[in-house]
């Protein structure tokens, strides 16, 4: 079975797809410095306006919720036959409030199904770490990713639909020179104990969906 190595990246990045968002929230950064007339704002002014973007907002507190223990069943669609099943995976992702609660640390774990050296399959230790969170500044949230399977930081960024509960992420990863792909996250919350992360990649302007995580809230 040929298997596309370099997807495996993205697991799960954009939280872990453990954002239990209400309906409130997104645009709750303070409003800008007034300045002088017909020029930019004086230095107090500007001082001041740093000091208010730098402090947690209700964005950060949402995040909050997330701290805790959640179990995972993933799919992943990375045979390039579409009639082929999906190899699944199962894990832990840990989540944790950093710098004040300005930020999420979120530690993955799991066993992934990669071939081996003689190309049959065989279980493979899988570790990621992302730090999320959300920007005052850009009023987006924020998130990048690292993992044992590359050596790249990839940057994602997203917004809330409180009427869908969603949260959509988008970013750009590189995994061989000059392969850029665009991608698209998508946060579907059930309630606070489950929810599920969609994962899709562009390929030559079609997206197609390659990786679907089921989350469970350990008790």
């Amino acid at each position: 079975m040929k298997i596309a190595r370099h997807q495996i990246r993205f697991f799960p990045f954009l939280l872990a797809g453990s954002l239990v968002l209400p309906s409130f929230a997104q645009d709750t950064s303070p409003p800008q410095p007034e300045g002088k007339p017909g020029g930019q704002p004086n230095e107090d002014q500007m001082m001041a306006a740093m000091m208010e973007l730098a402090k947690p907002g209700e964005n950060h507190k949402l995040l909050q919720g997330l701290a805790g223990s959640w179990t995972y069943n993933g799919k992943f669609w990375l045979n390039p036959e579409p009639s082929a099943p999906p190899m699944e995976s199962p894990g832990k992702t840990v989540i944790k409030p950093i710098m004040g609660g300005r930020y999420l640390q979120v530690d993955h774990a799991g066993k992934m199904q990669m071939p081996g050296p003689d190309g049959k399959m065989t279980g493979l230790d899988f570790k990621g770490m992302e730090i999320a969170g959300y920007d005052n500044v850009k009023k987006k949230f924020v998130s990048s990713w690292i993992d044992n399977m590359g050596t790249s930081i990839i940057q994602s960024e997203g917004s809330y639909d409180p009427e869908t509960k969603t949260l959509t992420y988008t970013s750009e990863y590189e995994p061989m020179p000059g392969m850029k792909t665009k991608t698209r996250g998508l946060l579907k919350i059930t309630d606070n104990d489950h929810h599920t992360m969609e994962y899709y990649e562009d390929r030559g302007g079609k997206e197609v969906k390659v990786m679907e995580i089921a989350y469970t809230r350990e008790k």
